[in-house]
């Protein structure tokens, strides 16, 4: 079978599913998920020793810590993520909630209520997790999944997805609602992007590459969740102890993820006492600095220079770029020139510049006093997230249950027409 038909029957099955998905109750829908929770704890030496083997793979392929980082499962993280779909199943169903109701003079009466999107494609690279993640919260909005994962994580997902699909059809949910395109070749990709007639809506996850490759061959909707160059603005009236710990968290904590923190700029009153505390914090770390002639003027030899690339890079790694502005104006100014509108921050002890800075950065959040690692679906109190949009419509931000839905009018007569 050819790789254009083989995809194509994939897209066959999960309308198929997503049908009979989108017919079950809330207590059927948790009841597989538990059961998928169940098989992940189960099946851990099973997914383990298939993530040993793509980790054997990417070492061989040399591919960066980070990678490696994103790519690694461990006891602990087979338990977080079946504790992720354990979350998912207790939080409320958002399906069949009730926006708006009204009625009209004539009487007819209009509800507009939340249902499930139909068929999902999710195109992601490296973090194994991801596969439970968007399975489950498709699920649990009656959505059926297609999963594309990248070529260094095959056989991780691929095990994720089988221990899924066993749990949640032993539990009665339809056995074709979590489908993973077993194939890695990027021919894989264009082929999903092209079936609008089996998937509503497709959700890229990765590289600029990946993103761009999918929205330019895409025939339905599209919500990215692209790179994250976030900002942290150390302002005059900062708590320096508080700014330091905010930034050391933001960027060591865990490198390679999307919203860890790339971009340092410290407003120009305060440089000269706060960078070489920053500059000796980030030296413990191993964290490289590329700094511009004024951060290089007080930091010295440590620092390489900074490049206009360095400002809208996305390092994902121990690399952190260091600016100093002259005022809140320059701050913003930098951050809407060369930030991706994903997660920026403020660190001031003054409301009324804390309140600007919220409103003028047309980020998908933006923070006062708090690291950017919090961007994240499970700190809001999502649960799991399928990524971060930093689109404006029809989601923004973590994209967790209420962005799985769109929603739909039911209108209630008594015989009226038209005149």
């Amino acid at each position: 079978m050819d790789l254009k038909t083989e995809i194509e029957l994939l897209g066959q099955r999960a309308r198929e599913a997503s049908r009979a998905l989108a017919r079950l109750d809330t207590k059927t829908r948790n009841a597989g998920l538990l059961a998928m929770a169940d098989e992940l704890a189960a099946a851990e030496a099973e997914l383990l020793a298939a993530n040993a083997l793509d980790l054997e793979e990417a070492e061989r392929r040399g591919l960066s810590r980070a990678m490696i980082d994103r790519l690694t499962l461990t006891p602990q993280r087979v338990a977080a993520m079946a504790d992720g779909v354990r979350q998912v199943a207790a939080l409320p169903d958002p399906v069949g909630e009730e926006l708006r109701r009204w009625s009209r003079p004539n009487g007819i009466e209009i509800r507009k209520v939340r249902v499930p999107i139909g068929v999902i494609g999710i195109i992601y690279e490296s973090r194994p997790n991801v596969t439970s993640d968007a399975a489950v919260l498709c699920t649990k909005t009656g959505n059926a999944a297609i999963l594309r994962g990248g070529s260094e994580s095959i056989r991780s997902n691929t095990a994720i997805a089988a221990a899924l699909s066993r749990g949640g059809a032993r539990a009665g949910l339809p056995e074709d609602a979590i489908l993973l395109i077993p194939k890695t070749d990027r021919e894989a990709v264009r082929l999903m992007a092209g079936m609008d007639r089996y998937i509503d809506l497709i959700v890229p996850r990765g590289g600029t590459a990946l993103i761009e490759a999918v929205v330019s061959a895409a025939r339905m909707p599209v919500i990215k969740h692209y790179h994250g160059v976030c900002t942290t603005f150390v302002d005059r009236a900062a708590d320096p102890e508080m700014a330091a710990r905010i930034i050391l968290n933001a960027k060591t904590q865990r490198p390679g993820v999307c919203n860890a923190l790339e971009t340092v700029l410290v407003d120009r009153p305060v440089a000269e006492s706060f960078l070489p505390r920053l500059g000796s914090l980030f030296g413990e770390k191993g964290v490289a600095i590329r700094g511009d002639e004024t951060v290089r003027a007080i930091l010295g030899g440590q620092v390489l220079p900074a490049t206009e690339e360095d400002w809208r890079t996305e390092y994902l790694d121990l690399v952190a770029a260091i600016r100093v502005v002259d005022d809140l104006d320059e701050a913003i100014g930098h951050i809407e020139t060369y930030g991706s509108h994903h997660s920026d921050c403020i660190v001031t002890e003054d409301p009324a510049r804390a309140e600007r800075f919220l409103n003028e950065i047309d980020s998908a959040t933006v923070f006062w006093n708090a690291s950017t690692r919090f961007h994240d679906g499970g700190e809001f109190g999502f649960g799991a997230e399928i990524g971060i949009s930093t689109d404006k419509l029809h989601a923004r931000g973590p994209m967790a249950l209420e962005e799985l839905t769109t929603y739909k009018y039911q209108i209630r007569g008594h015989g009226q027409i038209r005149e």
